[in-house]
């Protein structure tokens, strides 16, 4: 029998699922699989395969098993950037630790220019998301010319593994010059402070599809980005007993902050 926790966002309040089956092409919820805080922990079992992700969503971010490499899914395809930052499309029976997907619906568009930085980017995002609601969930594709990105990401690690902060000190970052491609990312009001990072959290995949990773910088020429404003969020939840022996009463912020963040280069 499955078990629920909580009720639903769908209608202003949440619902917490251990189930992986949902509405075909719901486009007005965000699905979580686990919490960043379990992966800050170090919690790389997968929990759900690529299969069963895609069944709740065609755009979204995330990582792999043993946190194999950095998720990009655009238009319905499971993308890996690997340590080398090298695209590869993720089989159907790859696991998944930790993902946000939906169904992207168009709610509206900001052209952008010029913007100098990933602060300046966000800045600029949240002006909008200020004008539409901060407290709902935004995914965003932004298409464009960038002067420079850079990105990282990760070979993965294997059992026992170490936490998220120190998983990323071996972390390989690329900065790519005069690029186009398209950033997907997620924005999570202040509410989800203990199930996920709040703000802005970018992903970058070339248009050619050969490159990408974790954005950590960014100089943007030119570009659009197409935000979904969505108010419905479902989380799955790790059915392992290890999970449940993690420790949730501890303030991971700064955790989360250096794995968002920080650049090796620094």
């Amino acid at each position: 029998m499955k078990k629920f926790l909580g009720t639903t966002i769908l209608a202003g309040t949440m619902l917490f699922n251990t189930a992986t089956a949902a509405p075909a092409q719901d486009k007005e919820t965000v699905y979580q699989v686990a919490l960043l805080q379990s992966l800050t922990m170090g919690y790389f079992d997968g929990s759900i395969s690529v299969k069963d992700l895609k069944a709740h969503g065609d755009t979204g971010i995330g990582t792999f098993e043993g946190l194999n490499g950095e998720m990009i899914v655009l238009d319905g395809v499971v993308y890996q950037a690997n340590q080398a930052c090298k695209i590869n499309v993720m089989g159907d029976r790859e696991r998944v630790p930790f993902s946000n997907v939906t169904f992207f619906d168009k709610d509206f568009a900001v052209k952008l220019s010029d913007v100098a930085d990933k602060n300046a980017l966000e800045k600029i995002l949240n002006e909008h998301v200020d004008k539409h609601g901060r407290n709902s969930f935004y995914m965003i594709k932004l298409s464009g010319t960038f002067n420079d990105i850079l990105v990282r990401s990760e070979a993965g690690a294997e059992e026992p593994y170490p936490t998220l902060v120190e998983a990323l000190k071996t972390q390989n970052e690329l900065t790519l010059e005069n690029v186009n491609g398209t950033i997907v990312g997620l924005y999570c009001p202040d509410f989800m402070s203990s199930l996920n990072s709040t703000g802005w959290h970018f992903h970058f995949i070339t248009a050619d599809k050969k490159l990408g990773g974790h954005v950590l910088n960014l100089n943007l020429r030119s570009g659009e980005a197409q935000l979904d404003k969505t108010d419905g969020f479902r989380m799955n939840l790790p059915t392992k007993e290890n999970f449940h022996g993690l420790n949730f009463n501890q303030d991971l912020k700064e955790d989360i902050r250096k794995a968002e963040q920080d650049s090796v280069r620094r």
